[in-house]
């Protein structure tokens, strides 16, 4: 089935550092061609017809598969969507582009321009629409599975840190009372085991959401803030237990980084799990 046609003044469409061209059938990423399907290319064209608007999937069905044809409908149409959103590098639990509404249809979320047919790919990076900015951060969206991948990471980091730490609760009781002798040493022993007891929780909970890529993580993340800072602060200056093996410049830099850390893991779930601003219509005219 032909691709819904458009006028020749609006044949190109961008949004965000995405370029349709409706004539061609070509889906382009800062001027990089990106391969995709006939049918998730279609219901792409459709949504861009109205954006923010909802087009629901009775719409869809009548326009991408007519009446005599014999197919499954939902099957066909998830997996163009799914297809389309692994293009675009969008989620469905978190959508910058295609929000699903239960049982009704899609809605296009990002402010979509019309453009010259006649505007090269490398204008066309420099002129990006502000929408191919992070709402929060004001820098290009990275990939979703970076961001979360990082985030994991340093979560994995910091169990490893826990479980090492207690089984080499002996060292700790040694390295300390060299320069804490009695209840010193004693209370910090004991605020290793609380704190560490205390962060393979938060961590395991942490790990599993991403993991799971629970949308409200963010949201979480920050309410349980107050809590992960002091003990990051905390466990930053964990490296000085090793100070005899790695000197004191290496202890003091490694701190210094870990110091930084937790504001880095709510940076990465802003950059994640965006909150989506108001689509905007940015049809021309009848």
């Amino acid at each position: 089935m032909p691709t819904p046609q458009a006028s020749p003044a609006g044949r190109i469409l961008r949004f965000g550092v995405f370029e349709v061209d409706l004539a061609a059938g070509e889906l382009r990423k800062s001027g990089i061609r990106i391969r995709l399907q006939e049918q998730p290319f279609q219901v792409l064209a459709l949504l861009l017809e109205r954006p923010g608007d909802v087009v629901t999937r009775e719409e869809l069905r009548q326009k991408l598969w007519p009446a005599d044809t014999f197919v499954d409908f939902d099957h066909s149409l998830n997996t163009a969507v799914n297809k389309l959103r692994e293009a675009l590098g969008d989620s469905a639990s978190s959508s910058r582009y295609i929000e699903t509404l239960a049982r009704r249809g899609y809605r296009f979320l990002a402010a979509v321009e019309r453009a010259d047919v006649h505007v090269s790919p490398v204008e066309t990076q420099l002129a990006a629409s502000p929408a191919a900015l992070h709402p929060d951060l004001d820098v290009p969206p990275p990939h979703r599975g970076l961001t979360r991948g990082l985030f994991a990471l340093i979560q994995l980091m910091y169990l490893i840190f826990y479980l090492v730490a207690l089984f080499h609760l002996q060292d700790v009781d040694r390295i300390t009372d060299a320069f804490l002798p009695g209840w010193g040493s004693f209370a910090i022993v004991t605020g290793v085991i609380v704190t560490a007891g205390v962060g393979i929780i938060v961590r395991c909970y942490l790990m599993s959401a991403v993991g799971f890529d629970y949308r409200r993580l963010r949201e979480k993340f920050e309410r349980l803030f107050l809590l992960i800072l002091p003990l990051d602060q905390l466990w930053a200056v964990a490296p000085f237990l090793l100070t005899e093996k790695i000197g004191f410049g290496a202890a003091f830099a490694a701190t210094a980084g870990l110091l930084y850390v937790p504001f880095s893991e709510r940076t990465l779930l802003r950059m994640a799990y965006v909150r989506q601003p108001v689509p905007v219509d940015l049809r021309p005219e009848t």
